[in-house]
């Protein structure tokens, strides 16, 4: 499975998960499977608050999952509308974050808990 996380550097397993998927400045696509990871710049890191293109952002790559420490409603409505399943994890290596997917062990984020910078919401980072 093709996994996206947000990060700050490419560090590989050992890069750390960064708190917000917009405004990261780069993401890395790791295979839950075989643990492989490429970096990926965030093709949509300059965007107006409240108005990140995930799929413009991931310029277009496919992939089944994202994992985050943060997100925004917005991202969340784009990512499930192609089908892409987001997941909260906790600023961790992507190696945790990875293995904590494989073993079931991450809570999926919906709309309901997006971060809303607006008072409310559930934002995790």
């Amino acid at each position: 499975m093709k996994v996206c996380i947000p990060v700050a550097e490419n560090e590989g397993l050992n890069s750390v998960v960064y708190g917000h998927f917009g405004s990261a400045p780069l993401f890395v696509l790791v295979d839950s499977e075989t643990m492989t990871v490429e970096p990926l710049t965030n093709r949509d890191q300059d965007h107006v608050h409240g108005a990140c293109s995930p799929l413009r952002a991931l310029a277009g790559r496919q992939v089944d999952a994202v994992i985050v420490g943060g997100i925004g409603a917005g991202a969340v409505n784009g990512l499930q509308r192609a089908g892409i399943t987001v997941y909260h994890s906790p600023t961790q290596t992507v190696a945790d974050a990875v293995a904590q997917f494989n073993q079931g062990r991450l809570p999926k984020i919906g709309l309901e808990n997006a971060c809303t910078h607006h008072g409310g919401g559930g934002c995790h980072h």
